[in-house]
């Protein structure tokens, strides 16, 4: 069987790495792939938002499932194109993924369908917003309508770092059209947690949840990023309250989505506040969740395989739910100096081969080459990484608890390196 996982990241490479596993040896394709995805299959030079330039590679390989890992892609219609050449795809049409690429058509959505989620008004004035903000007060969120790879939104303290956001996104266009319609939200108080299901059409089926560190730095402090780190399982989320929230939100959302001729195929990770009167909606996603992929895939027992492809082709109701390993995991992310803002490229990684057999380490930003460097090329025999992203590796860690995963991750986290590696030192500090 042929299989394209199209994405560059840490999270297609944690795809490839379990479909990889699958009983039916697939050949994977990856377009474009990094560095890590290599070692799994063959890398095509195709951006993963050329959907034309995909379906015709997917044609020339015979590739028989597509799964699709960035949502941009979705968003601009890949399954679509791929499901009216009668191309298997594993991934939401253009309709149903508009619930990640407008937060207003997913706020409408729910507030239709009665599913909790917090107080918010729009605005595609800059004027009417910053008057609704100093009505209203501080602390509230500045959110960008658009996609923005998780760095469209503001937590702000302060009504003055909440105007500031209005003016970067309405005035400055920081984000370009991704911020032309804003959505101002009531701060929800809780904790997070990232929810994901296969859902296929009205069938819903629960993956495991996640935690994930989408702060810079230690403490949860700086600018959002597209996520430092995850753990899973969510230790202080109970099996009722998970399955609360999937009543609440994830079944009801599949129904709407129907019911307004917007059927879902695909994974849908709805970013959940649990707070004092139950879960609320933060966000909906409408693929798999990045690093949160990288912690759920590993306690993921099974065929992956078999669950995409059934989802893919309408037969999900017909698959046995997964199984899922009781160890817990915990991934760290290694960025690059300088990220999330303006970052730097091109730094040999080094100590990889010494990290524990146990602990996974996923490409994100990395690109294999021949050593640049002089001194290096006596001594390494073959092609070496260089990080070519801002957030380049993943660590991933198993334990039976989440704080022997934990420890295991940061004691093999020191053994990797590149120039101007930075990462959070507190993911999952503190659980269980």
């Amino acid at each position: 069987m042929n299989v394209l996982v199209v994405g560059s990241g840490a999270r297609e490479h944690a795809l490839g790495w379990k479909l990889a596993q699958s009983p039916q040896r697939p050949r994977l394709f990856f377009a474009p792939g990094n560095g890590g995805m290599a070692s799994l299959g063959t890398n095509l030079a195709l951006r993963a938002e050329d959907i034309e330039d995909l379906s015709r590679a997917a044609q020339e390989h015979r590739i028989d499932l597509t799964v699709v890992g960035p949502e941009a892609a979705l968003v601009a219609g890949l399954a679509d194109l791929f499901s009216s050449r009668g191309q298997a795809v594993f991934g939401p049409s253009r309709a149903a993924a508009e619930i990640e690429g407008s937060k207003t058509f997913a706020r409408d959505l729910c507030r239709s369908y009665g599913i909790p989620i917090p107080e918010y008004a729009v605005f595609t004035s800059y004027d009417q917003a910053v008057d609704y903000v100093e009505r209203k007060g501080a602390p509230i969120v500045v959110k960008a309508d658009g996609l923005a790879a998780g760095k469209g939104v503001t937590v702000a303290a302060t009504i003055a770092e909440a105007k500031q956001a209005l003016f970067d996104l309405m005035r400055r266009k920081l984000l370009g059209p991704a911020g032309e319609r804003v959505l101002i939200e009531e701060c929800l108080v809780g904790r997070e947690v990232s929810l994901h299901a296969l859902v296929d059409g009205e069938t819903v089926v629960p993956l495991p949840s996640a935690c994930d560190y989408k702060r810079v730095s230690d403490g949860d402090r700086g600018p959002n990023t597209g996520g430092m780190g995850a753990y899973s399982p969510p230790v202080w989320f109970t099996a009722e309250q998970e399955e609360q929230a999937h009543r609440l939100i994830t079944v009801p959302i599949a129904r709407a989505l129907v019911k307004e001729g917007r059927p879902y195929r695909g994974l849908i990770y709805p970013g959940l506040m649990i707070t004092s009167t139950g879960p609320k909606v933060v966000e909906f996603n409408c693929r798999f969740g990045d690093p949160e992929t990288q912690v759920i895939l590993p306690r993921l027992e099974g065929d992956l395989l078999e669950l995409l492809l059934a989802t893919a082709t309408g037969r999900l109701v017909a698959v046995s739910p997964p199984q899922v390993s009781e160890q817990a995991a915990v991934a760290v992310v290694l960025a690059s100096g300088g990220y999330p803002g303006d970052y730097q490229t091109g730094k040999l990684v080094t100590g990889i081969r010494n990290v524990d057999q146990d602990v996974t380490v996923f490409h994100g930003g990395t690109a294999l080459e021949r050593p640049r460097e002089e001194a290096h090329r006596d001594y390494y025999q073959e092609l070496v990484p260089y990080t070519s992203g801002g957030r380049a590796l993943t660590i991933v860690g198993r334990g039976a608890t989440v704080a022997e995963a934990r420890a295991k991750v940061y004691k093999n986290a020191g053994w990797v390196n590149f120039e101007g590696v930075h990462y959070r030192r507190d993911i999952a500090l503190g659980i269980g």
